[in-house]
């Protein structure tokens, strides 16, 4: 079990300037914690922005009674005004860095950084990165030099600029993703609309259309609600029930097979099953006679 440790280094430069006006963004204190095991903070508010970063180990982070259960490249923010409370997995506990600020623009740095409220967690794949930002905004007022303020600012915006980076390019992918979804929904209907009369195989339409077969039937079926084999078997027997009305003069079985189903009685069976009646049921209900 890793031994409890604490630092914490506050920001040497007050937080208005020499004219009496506070900074558009002033960090407060950094500090970096190896924690106990079930070490809690809370239920309690802050008057700043309080962020970490978890490097190592677990813990949970409790928010409006929303329980997040977070490790390490996780980020959690504080904000103002909000009660909150977090805990150290008691066999696992984390250890994190985080950094204070405040300042008129920093809601809107933090938003600008995806941050919203309620949704006050980020995941960063590099927490290297991130991690080093931390530990410069620590190290420069550890220096405790003239410019303290000016370079912790600097950093903090920095840092900021790396969850949106990761935010937006999550929402790229996100929208590749969705793009390529409806491409294969759609590429799917048109096939099987121009093909339902001829024997289908999926495999064949997986790879005519250029897709792994499990990918495209989980992709379909997310987006339509049904397999492609179910959406086939609809389209077929929907086309078949347009042809009852349409085309008197062809038997049951001629409509079968026309609609890509060489067995009429499977089609039969399916065709009660969709619509509560057999073929030949329907077509009498419809034109009152046999044929």
């Amino acid at each position: 079990m890793p031994q409890e440790t604490y630092t914490v280094a506050s920001n040497p430069s007050p937080v208005t300037a020499s004219g009496g006006e506070a900074p558009l963004v002033h960090v407060l204190f950094s500090g970096e914690s190896q924690t106990k095991p079930g070490h809690r903070l809370g239920p309690k508010v802050y008057d700043f922005y309080l962020m970490h970063l978890v490097l190592s180990g677990r813990g949970t982070f409790m928010l409006n009674g929303s329980k997040h259960e977070l490790g390490a490249g996780d980020t959690f923010l504080i904000q103002p005004e909000e009660l909150v409370s977090y805990e150290s997995d008691p066999d696992d506990p984390w250890r994190y860095r985080w950094i204070a600020f405040a300042g008129g623009m920093a809601a809107e740095l933090v938003s600008a950084a995806g941050f919203q409220p309620g949704s006050p967690i980020a995941n960063l794949p590099d927490r290297r990165r991130a991690a080093v930002l931390y530990n410069n905004i620590y190290r420069t007022f550890r220096n405790a030099g003239a410019s303290a303020s000016l370079q912790s600012a600097g950093w903090l915006q920095l840092l900021m600029a790396l969850y949106r980076d990761h935010r937006a390019d999550n929402a790229e992918d996100s929208g590749i993703r969705r793009q390529e979804n409806e491409d294969i929904h759609r590429q799917v209907i048109h096939y099987l609309s121009t093909q339902y009369s001829h024997p289908v195989s999926i495999e064949q339409m997986s790879e005519a259309l250029g897709y792994n077969r499990a990918y495209l039937s989980r992709t379909f079926k997310q987006r339509a609600g049904m397999s492609p084999v179910s959406f086939l078997l609809k389209l077929r027997l929907d086309k078949a029930k347009l042809m009852l009305r349409e085309r008197p003069e062809l038997t049951v079985e001629q409509i079968s097979a026309s609609v890509g189903l060489q067995d009429a009685l499977y089609f039969s069976k399916q065709f009660r099953k969709q619509f509560g009646q057999s073929p030949t049921s329907y077509r009498k209900e419809m034109f009152g006679g046999d044929h």
